[in-house]
C-alpha cells in the first residue's frame, strides 16, 4: 500500500467508478472528491456502487468551477483524508474522473519505489512558461480575481482593467516564488504533509484564493518550499490544443496511448468502450517498459494542431474563411497562367496540352462564359461555366478549380479582355506561374475586320487594362512566379521562353521541344502598329516593331528546334 490515488470527479461517474475500483483492487487506496454541484441522487448512486470496496473513501465536497479555489480546496481535503486514513501510503497520485491508467498499477508502484523521495509535478517559473493562454502569467499572482472567468466574463475583464488602471498590486507572501504547471501531480507523503501542515498555511490559502487558476500554481509553488527532490514533469499524459483546451482521447487513439509509455492519460471520452476495456483488463506479464515519454507522440499532436489551426493548403475552412489572411494559401497546388499566347499562336491550347500531357483550358475568366478544356459546361466538383456564378466570387472559383483537380496541373489563358478582378489573387498566390506577352492583344485587333477608328479605340482600351494588370504583377506584394516579355522581344526568339516555361511545368521531362506552336500570320502587322501611332495612340506594350518590317522569329540554329510558320 505504498501508493494512493485522489480522484476529482464531476461527470461520467460510472467511468470514474470503474477506474477507482481498478486501482483499489490493485492494492491502492482511493479518496474521491465529487463536485458539490452534482445532484444528490447521482452522488448517492455513485457512493453505493463503490460501497463494497474497502479502500475507497469520499472527502468533503466543494463546488469545483474551472479556475477557482474550489479545485484546490477539494484537493487539500482529499489529501488530508488520504494521509489520515492510510498511513502506509508513501506517494499520493492526483487524478481526475476522466483519467485512465495505461500501464499496470504494479509498474507504477515499482517506478515510485525506486524513487522514494522524488516529487513528480510540473513546476516552472512564470518567466519560463510559454503555454499559458489568456495573457496572464505573472499578473495572476499580483492582481485579484474574485469573479468567474467563465460565468462572469465581463466583470472579470472589467475588474482586471480597473486594477491595471489604478495600479493595484497584491503582495506575494514572503518566501514564495510563484510557479506554474500541470494540475496533475504525484507527491511524496513527506512533501504533501509539509504543505498541509505548513505554519503559514492559513496565509497561503488566503492568498491563493484570489489567484487566477490556483490549481495550476498552489502545489506547484509550495512544493518548491518543502520538497527536496522535484522532477518537474507530470506522470499523466495530458495534451492541450492551441486554445488551452485538453485533447480528448477516443477509441482510435489506442495504439497512440500505448506508444506514450505513460502511466495515466487524461482526458478519456466516456464512451470510449474499447479504451476502458483494454486498459482496465487484468494485467498480463510483460517485458519492462520504457520511461514515460509523452514526447514520443508530440509530433502527432503538433501536426494535429497545425491542421486544425492552418487547415490544408487551398481548402477554406468555415472557422477561418471570413478572416482574410487566415487561410493556408489561396490554392492547393501550382498552376500556370498564359497571357497573350493564344493571340500570338494558332491552336495554342492543343499544342500545350500535347507538350505537357496535362489539361489546358481556354479563357476561364472570359466575359461570356468559362471556357473549360474540351468545351465542358460542368467541370470537376460541379463547377459551372456560368460567368455570373464565377464572378460572384472569382477567388473561390479559382480556389475550387485547383482544389477539385489536385494531382493534375491546370493551365489556362488570361488577357485584358477577361474579367480583371482575379488579378491581385493570382499575383499574390505563390502557386501561380504567370507568363505574359504584353501587347499580344494587338495581333487579334489587327486580324479583326472593321473601321480603323473603332479598332484604335479598342486597342487603347486593351492597352490600358493590360497596363493596370502589369502594374499589379510588378508590385512588391506579388508572390507568384512571373515572367513578362513584350511582343517584339518575344518574337526575336520564342523557343527560348517557351522552353523555360515548359521546363518549369514539367521539370522531370529533361528534353528539348521538338516542335513549336504555329505562329499567327503577321503579314502587315508592322504597318498596322504604325497606323495606330499615326492615329494618336502609342502602343507602348507591343515593343519596338519597325514600319514595313513584319515580325518573324529568328532563324533557328543547327541542332535547335525551329519555329513552324
Amino acid at each position: 500500500m505504498s501508493l494512493g490515488f485522489i480522484m476529482l470527479c464531476h461527470t461520467a461517474l460510472n467511468r470514474a467508478a470503474q477506474v477507482a475500483r481498478h486501482w483499489a483492487e490493485a492494492g491502492c487506496p482511493v479518496v474521491i472528491h465529487v463536485d458539490s454541484r452534482v445532484n444528490a441522487r447521482q452522488y448517492d448512486k455513485f457512493v453505493k456502487e463503490l460501497a463494497d470496496v474497502a479502500d475507497i473513501r469520499f472527502s468533503r465536497r466543494h463546488p469545483c468551477e474551472w479556475g477557482t479555489w474550489g479545485l484546490v480546496a477539494a484537493t487539500l481535503d482529499a489529501s488530508e483524508t488520504m494521509l489520515a486514513e492510510f498511513p502506509a501510503v508513501q506517494h499520493v497520485y492526483l487524478a481526475s474522473g476522466s483519467c485512465l491508467p495505461l500501464r499496470p498499477v504494479a509498474e507504477l508502484q515499482q517506478y515510485l519505489a525506486a524513487r522514494p523521495r522524488t516529487d513528480f509535478i510540473e513546476s516552472v517559473t512564470t518567466a519560463d512558461v510559454g503555454w499559458t493562454v489568456g495573457g496572464l502569467n505573472h499578473e495572476r499572482f499580483t492582481l485579484s480575481f474574485p469573479f468567474s472567468w467563465r460565468k462572469q466574463r465581463w466583470r472579470f475583464d472589467a475588474f482586471v482593467q480597473l486594477q491595471r488602471r489604478l495600479r493595484l498590486r497584491r503582495r506575494i507572501p514572503a518566501g514564495l516564488v510563484p510557479h506554474l504547471g500541470s494540475q496533475w501531480w504525484c507527491l511524496t507523503r513527506a512533501t504533501l504533509s509539509a504543505i498541509l501542515n505548513d505554519p503559514h498555511r492559513a496565509r497561503n490559502d488566503r492568498y491563493f484564493r484570489r489567484v487566477w487558476i490556483p490549481d495550476e500554481s498552489y502545489f506547484q509553488t509550495l512544493v518548491r518550499v518543502h520538497s527536496t527532490t522535484v522532477e518537474s514533469r507530470s506522470l499523466t499524459l495530458s495534451k492541450f490544443d492551441h486554445q488551452g483546451k485538453p485533447h480528448i482521447f477516443y477509441d482510435d487513439h489506442l495504439q497512440l496511448l500505448r506508444r506514450s509509455d505513460c502511466f495515466v492519460a487524461r482526458k478519456i471520452w466516456p464512451q470510449a468502450n474499447r479504451l476502458y476495456r483494454e486498459f482496465l483488463a487484468p494485467a498480463e506479464r510483460q517485458q519492462p517498459r520504457a520511461e514515460p515519454s509523452p514526447g514520443k507522440i508530440d509530433r502527432l499532436f503538433s501536426k494535429a494542431t497545425e491542421r486544425r489551426v492552418r487547415g490544408r493548403a487551398g481548402l477554406y475552412m468555415q472557422s477561418r474563411f471570413p478572416r482574410d489572411g487566415w487561410e493556408n494559401g489561396c490554392t492547393a497546388q501550382p498552376y500556370s497562367v498564359f497571357e497573350g499566347f493564344g493571340d500570338l499562336f494558332e491552336d495554342f491550347d492543343s499544342w500545350l496540352s500535347k507538350t505537357i500531357g496535362g489539361r489546358v483550358h481556354g479563357h476561364l475568366f472570359a466575359p461570356d462564359r468559362v471556357h473549360f478544356a474540351g468545351g465542358e459546361t460542368i467541370y470537376n466538383g460541379c463547377l459551372s461555366d456560368s460567368a455570373a456564378l464565377r464572378d460572384y466570387d472569382a477567388r473561390l472559383f479559382l480556389t475550387s478549380l485547383i482544389w477539385n483537380t489536385r494531382g493534375e496541373r491546370q493551365c489556362f489563358q488570361f488577357g485584358p479582355r477577361d474579367a480583371q478582378d482575379i488579378s491581385w489573387v493570382m499575383a499574390m498566390d505563390p502557386n501561380a506561374q504567370i507568363s505574359v506577352i504584353t501587347g499580344a492583344w494587338a495581333v487579334r485587333v489587327f486580324r479583326t475586320k472593321g473601321d480603323f477608328s473603332d479598332l484604335r479605340r479598342e486597342a487603347a482600351r486593351l492597352q490600358k487594362v493590360e497596363s493596370d494588370h502589369i502594374t499589379i504583377l510588378r508590385s512588391h506584394h506579388a508572390k507568384a512566379r512571373i515572367r513578362i516579355w513584350n511582343l517584339a522581344e518575344f518574337l526575336e526568339n520564342p523557343m527560348e521562353p517557351l522552353q523555360t516555361i515548359i521546363d518549369e511545368i514539367s521539370p522531370n521531362a529533361l528534353r528539348r521541344l521538338a516542335e513549336a506552336p504555329r505562329l499567327a500570320d503577321l503579314t502587315g502587322f508592322g504597318r498596322f502598329i504604325q497606323d495606330l501611332r499615326n492615329q494618336g495612340m502609342q502602343p507602348t506594350l507591343v515593343g519596338d516593331i519597325p514600319l514595313g518590317e513584319d515580325p518573324s522569329p529568328a532563324t533557328a540554329r543547327r541542332a535547335r528546334p525551329y519555329l513552324v510558320k
